[in-house]
């Protein structure tokens, strides 16, 4: 499983050119993610990645809490058996985002519809 340090994300994310993923419960991803993030819990990626991630070979970045949160790595898994071809995880997440004084959104557009 690839991983993505801290800096190589935030380069990415300035670039534009990733799909950054929450894989935490909705109710976590609302009280605060990183910026860009879509909520994606491990529950529901099946159902709904094909609508959120249509295209299968985009960079996408998967993260949760942090290092020992497995979240991130049961959703890069579902990820991979679904077909797509370039899934990373930013395994230290969130914890480690904002250690680094970096802002979480708090609230956004790109959740799963109920």
């Amino acid at each position: 499983m690839t991983s993505i340090t801290r800096n190589e994300l935030k380069e990415r994310l300035a670039v534009g050119d990733i799909a950054l993923v929450d894989a935490l419960p909705l109710n976590y991803y609302m009280a605060g993610h990183l910026p860009g993030a879509i909520s994606l819990p491990p529950g529901r990626v099946a159902e709904l990645a094909p609508q959120l991630l249509p295209d299968l070979s985009k960079t996408i970045v998967v993260y949760c809490s942090s290092s020992i949160c497995q979240n991130s790595a049961i959703t890069s898994e579902v990820l991979r058996d679904l077909g797509y071809t370039d899934v990373r995880r930013y395994v230290e997440g969130k914890e480690d985002w904002r250690s680094a004084g970096l802002a979480l959104e708090m609230t956004g557009d790109k959740t799963p519809t109920d």
